[in-house]
């Protein structure tokens, strides 16, 4: 059994959020390999994993109620916050609507403006072709955008396990979902009024969140700061787990000891 206190304080609940069209395995590395210094907890967002009905649009406000939800079922107060991508922006309103649950604030190859109108088309087109072609067909176009090319060429298991994550999500949560960040509101004025520690990480080859967006928010939030991992893209925390975790432990850390 796993010691709850760390070094004589209660050790935190890292609560890690997935990105699209993801599930809870996106943090099979970081479930294993930060188990010692924080409960870790990675839930399946609505309609994702286990799968289930679901609307038509699932907003990221829904998703955090939801994972609000979770926290109050399992009598949890505050978490160290952390998501990727979609789970940054579900992330950062969970914060909007509940910052006194918030310790720690984690935003992962993310942003936090929202989707220009092309953006937005290419989000409703992308829900129409799930639903009408199936997952399969998003996870072919989306490899090549989310893993960097030495991932592709050096990580074979990496690049199968984003693969079939991917593709047995439910069309029509992936539709829902898309749906529901292309409205999703601009939260960058949340930034400068963070108050706990925040750690900013991204892939210094992320095509989807260039470098700029996250320096952005870094700068944004006060003593922020802003880890970039070489040699990976948009997934940063699967293609170099031991340098993701690295960074995430010694915030951890940081987190238990004020």
């Amino acid at each position: 059994m796993r010691p709850r206190y760390l070094g004589g304080m209660p050790r935190p609940t890292l609560l890690m959020l997935h990105g699209f069209p993801h599930d809870h395995a996106l943090w099979t590395e970081q479930m294993e390999g930060l188990s010692d210094l924080a409960e870790v907890i990675a839930p399946d967002l609505l309609g994702f994993g286990t799968g289930g009905a679901v609307p038509d649009v699932l907003t990221m406000e829904d998703y955090a109620a939801d994972v609000k939800a979770l926290l109050d079922a399992r009598g949890i107060e505050r978490v160290v916050l952390g998501g990727l991508s979609m789970g940054g922006y579900v992330a950062l309103a969970f914060l909007q609507r509940w910052p006194e649950g918030v310790q720690g604030l984690l935003l992962i190859n993310t942003r936090a403006t929202a989707d220009a109108l092309d953006a937005r088309a290419a989000r409703e087109a992308t829900a129409m072709e799930v639903l009408a072609n199936g997952t399969s067909v998003l996870a072919r176009a989306m490899l090549p955008r989310v893993l960097s090319e030495k991932t592709r060429r050096e990580k074979p298991d990496v690049v199968a396990h984003v693969r079939s994550m991917m593709e047995r999500q439910d069309p029509r949560a992936v539709a829902a979902a898309a749906r529901g960040m292309a409205r999703r509101p601009d939260r960058s004025f949340l930034l400068p009024g963070v108050r706990v520690p925040a750690l900013v990480i991204t892939g210094a080859e992320d095509e989807l969140m260039p470098l700029p967006t996250s320096q952005a928010m870094a700068e944004a939030i006060p003593g922020a700061r802003l880890v970039v991992i070489p040699g990976v893209a948009h997934l940063s925390n699967m293609e170099d787990a031991d340098h993701f975790n690295y960074v995430v432990r010694d915030f951890l850390r940081m987190v238990s000891h004020p």
